[in-house]
């Protein structure tokens, strides 16, 4: 009999040990409140600390990380979930190519911060692999063709031989190489940027929901079960977790879930499936992702829901996908297994916006988050420090509603339209 996953996930049970923040306790005043404490808020957060600016307090309803940011596949990598031929079509080559260059840069300042802090995340500095599920070459070519012509970024050719050296699965064709690429730990990584911001004065509260927002003047009263704070500026990050603060904000995504599990320790056979220390997706819609761990587990996720599921329904679906590519691995135990909640806008791009009463938003990096919060933390750390423009860039994408609960209902039949699409391309191939 085999024995359930625990319900906790991997990131939370390796995590970074550090003395919890305390609750926000009676009247305070700050310059800038940020609600939400995953990336989006911990980076715009530790951008205002960087330029100087003093009072800054971070509100997190429960702990740093608790939601997408510290339960995603640890993927760090640029672009956006949009595709770079969409983002080209939208905005012409100039437009498209400045909001990818922030997502460049964004990785290299995740980079940097790793090193300058001394976060403790397992980074792995050996780039992502993108793998063909189907035979047909033609998509990754125009793809590689693409990113190097009007992007100037070049991804080498992993023929089939050479990719089947790398990823022992016959399930895969070819593939591309991202070198300017890693992976981490997420959580830690979160723990280690609230570390960084609360080493230069940022005040961070956890359990510490927002039960109201209220514009008083030219201030903003935000109040908590066990205190408030009089603001200047507040900026709102909170993804898939809604605050339910300001409806236009709210409306404007769609909280979705996605699933990853972690399979016990595999000692030699990880060596039966990877030869690389790259982390892997592949090019399906629908498509698997997944990683090696420091201590030989394989880290897996995949699959997209308007619903989250229980460790045990996580670990079925997701076991049927991994033998898919490893049916050597049958039998192998799965330890974790997890679900949580990305947030999603109608465009695929990230929010990112401010209002002239001095309050900000940043949410709907769901797919692509680590280096699009980078970024967004840094281009409202500007705006706030220094009165930056540059997060008009991503006026284009802005607060559309989502039309919830309907939306739920078209973004699962899109889903299931892709995956249907993809399993009949597979099924023609043979």
């Amino acid at each position: 009999m085999s024995v359930p996953p625990q319900a906790t996930s991997y990131y939370r049970a390796t995590a970074t040990p550090y003395t919890s923040f305390a609750p926000l306790q009676g009247r305070q005043h700050a310059r800038v409140a940020i609600i939400g404490g995953g990336f989006a808020g911990l980076n715009t957060a530790l951008g205002l600390a960087e330029r100087g600016v003093s009072d800054v307090v971070l509100l997190e309803r429960e702990q740093i990380g608790f939601g997408a940011s510290g339960r995603n596949g640890g993927f760090v990598f640029a672009g956006y979930s949009l595709g770079e031929q969409s983002l080209l079509d939208q905005l012409g080559e100039a437009r498209a190519q400045a909001l990818f260059k922030l997502t460049t840069e964004a990785v290299q300042r995740i980079r940097q911060r790793v090193a300058d802090y001394a976060i403790p995340c397992d980074a792995v500095d050996q780039g992502v692999i993108w793998a063909n599920w189907f035979r047909d070459p033609g998509v990754l070519r125009r793809r590689q063709q693409l990113l190097a012509e009007h992007y100037g970024v070049q991804w080498q050719w992993l023929p089939q031989t050479e990719l089947r050296e790398r990823v022992r699965s016959e399930r895969y064709h070819d593939g591309l190489y991202e070198r300017d690429a890693l992976h981490l730990h997420p959580l830690n990584y979160a723990i280690g940027l609230a570390a960084a911001a609360a080493g230069q004065g940022v005040r961070i509260h956890e359990n510490s929901g927002v039960r109201s927002l209220t514009r008083e003047g030219l201030q903003w009263r935000v109040r908590t079960a066990q205190g408030e704070l009089l603001v200047d500026q507040v900026v709102l990050a909170c993804g898939g977790y809604l605050a339910g603060l300001q409806k236009p904000i709210d409306r404007a995504i769609l909280p979705i879930a996605t699933y990853v599990m972690v399979t016990e320790p595999l000692g030699h056979r990880l060596d039966d499936c990877l030869h690389t220390r790259a982390a892997i997706y592949d090019s399906r819609f629908a498509f698997d992702y997944y990683r090696a761990l420091p201590d030989t587990r394989l880290l897996w996720g995949g699959r997209i829901s308007v619903r989250n599921r229980s460790p045990q329904a996580v670990q079925r679906l997701l076991t049927k996908d991994l033998l898919r590519v490893f049916p050597q691995l049958h039998g192998v135990k799965i330890d974790y297994a997890w679900s949580g909640l990305m947030s999603y806008a109608r465009h695929q791009m990230p929010q990112i916006g401010g209002s002239d009463n001095g309050l900000w938003w940043a949410q709907a990096f769901g797919g692509h988050g680590l280096a699009p919060t980078c970024a967004a933390g840094e281009l409202l750390a500007a705006a706030i420090a220094a009165g930056d423009d540059r997060w008009k860039q991503f006026a284009d994408y802005g607060l559309s509603s989502t039309h919830r609960p309907f939306g739920y209902l078209g973004a699962q039949t899109t889903y299931w339209w892709q995956q249907g699409r993809d399993w009949l391309k597979t099924r023609l191939e043979g």
